[in-house]
């Protein structure tokens, strides 16, 4: 291991902050190389505050999704509980057009920015000019960032297909014929349907009869998907994916006559309208596994403000999947809803997220730049 500190000190100086602004200097590339964070633990100790820049936080957002609106509710309460002026600007998809507004918020000096990138790989060297500079940069994801958002999305995808498992036992005689309508394309996204694999695998009565990625993966996709499916294989009793999927293929069975209460439809992002469906009476979606959005939009809040004040912050935060079905949905929309106390109260706060690594203003350097998650390994 490299001492940490002697590489921070020996990067700072060599970065020249006021030649990077102008665009003059290489930026120090942070830690490229996969490692395990330690767990973080919260500390009195104090960097220095990062001069000359504003006491605001700026959420970049990609679109108005609505798990990307629960990020910005979950930001703005933070900012407004820590006197930082909250602002955000949309860049409706266009990577270029997100590019040309981190540089903006670059040169106007702005204190924190939290993004949910179009592009990461465009967008990379604005973020790491921005951590240059000794801006606060939050991701929800990709690299490069101060703290990295992720979801540890092996046990994302098995508490869904648990779910499901414990499903096919109780209430199908342990035999179902299964969709899974996967979004593997991502690579971040592949463990999520890697561990549905190997869960229902463990079911001698189960049979993956279509292991397919919708194109697009959408709604639409996911609706146009089982259309051809159901021509094959008219017999569907469990369907899994993100909630946009899964919904565009329980508007499938139901056009066609084959939605079924006792199917198991289950998807992955909380979206309102398959929490709708599932509160539905005798609906075939019966569970959702939810992210927290606004909780964790919450913590990049209070980081970004700590960092601001010259504190140790998280490198990586872990949000935990929620489980959500018709039974527990009410308690969880009334913890989303107001994301302070849940903060507030530890043992709540630990339910929902994991906090690893530390890194301030003085050891910026030390950004991650690679895809961490906490399920992640060195090599």
């Amino acid at each position: 291991m490299f001492d940490r500190y002697k590489f921070t000190a020996a990067c700072l100086v060599t970065l020249g902050l006021h030649s990077v602004a102008q665009g003059q200097e290489s930026v120090p590339p942070g830690i490229t190389e996969p490692l395990i964070l330690a767990p973080y633990v919260a500390t009195e100790a104090q960097c220095k505050r990062p001069p000359g820049l504003q006491q605001n936080l700026v959420f970049v957002q990609d679109n108005r999704r609505d798990f990307i609106e629960g990020v910005g509710f979950g930001l703005e309460r933070a900012a407004g509980d820590r006197n930082l002026t909250y602002s955000n600007v949309l860049s409706e998809n266009d990577a270029r057009r997100m590019v040309e507004q981190v540089n903006a918020l670059r040169a106007s000096a702005t204190g924190a920015v939290v993004v949910a990138p179009v592009d990461p790989r465009s967008l990379a060297p604005s973020l790491q000019a921005l951590i240059a500079q000794g801006t606060y940069v939050g991701a929800v994801v990709p690299p490069p960032a101060v703290t990295i958002l992720n979801a540890p999305q092996y046990l994302t995808g098995k508490t869904l297909a648990e779910e499901a498992a414990r499903y096919i036992r109780d209430n199908l005689g342990g035999k179902a014929n299964v969709v899974l309508l996967t979004h593997d394309s991502l690579q971040f996204l592949a463990p999520r349907f890697r561990a549905m694999r190997d869960v229902l695998g463990q079911l001698p009565g189960v049979t993956i009869v279509a292991d397919i990625s919708p194109t697009p993966v959408s709604e639409e996709g996911g609706y146009q998907t089982m259309k051809t499916i159901l021509l094959a294989q008219p017999d569907i009793d469990v369907v899994l994916g993100a909630d946009a999927v899964v919904l565009g293929a329980m508007r499938a069975l139901q056009e066609t006559g084959k939605a079924r209460k006792d199917q198991f439809l289950g998807g992955i992002d909380g979206e309102p309208n398959a929490i709708r469906a599932i509160q539905t009476n005798d609906s075939p979606y019966k569970a959702t596994v939810s992210l927290a959005s606004s909780i964790f939009g919450y913590a990049l809040g209070q980081f970004a403000a700590d960092w601001l004040d010259g504190k140790v912050v998280p490198q990586g935060l872990d949000v935990l999947p929620s489980l959500l079905t018709r039974d527990n949905i009410a308690h969880y929309q009334a913890e989303i809803s107001d994301p302070a106390q849940v903060w507030n109260d530890k043992e709540r706060r630990g339910e929902y997220l994991r906090m690893y690594g530390d890194i301030c203003y003085d050891t910026r350097s030390e950004y991650l730049n690679f895809a961490w998650s906490s399920e992640s390994e060195p090599n």
